[in-house]
């Protein structure tokens, strides 16, 4: 799941970010690369926070709406690299026997399927 919000950058002796529409949510880095890669994973955490408690995800503002002297640039990031409960469950599951023999002539992992078409599905 791809989400992308606007962050700032400030720079003074090291550059530290803020994400106006995740309260709470800073980090900084040594340099401005350090720093993107940074918020990047700040917002990953802080997103995938907020999705395992159920908790809708913030609207992101218009990046021409922050009024700033600083630096003002989009981050994205893949939400689904930073959910934390990645425990695999046993589900019982039934497919036609045909399919089930394709699958298999195929060296199909049905586990690696059905994984794979929930995430596409959900829109992971």
């Amino acid at each position: 799941m791809l989400k992308i919000y606007p962050a700032i950058f400030h720079e003074e002796e090291t550059y530290w970010v803020e994400f106006p529409d995740l309260e709470g949510c800073v980090t900084e880095g040594s340099t401005l690369e350090e720093a993107m890669e940074n918020a990047q994973e700040a917002m990953g955490l802080y997103l995938a926070a907020l999705l395992e408690e159920n908790q809708p995800l913030p609207h992101a503002t218009n990046i021409k709406e922050i009024k700033t002297a600083d630096v003002v640039s989009y981050v994205s990031v893949d939400v689904t690299r930073y959910r934390r409960s990645t425990k695999a469950v046993k589900k019982t599951l039934s497919i036609p026997e045909w399919l089930a023999i394709e699958a298999e002539r195929n060296n199909l992992s049905l586990s690696k399927v059905l994984q794979d078409g929930l995430k596409a599905q959900l829109g992971y």
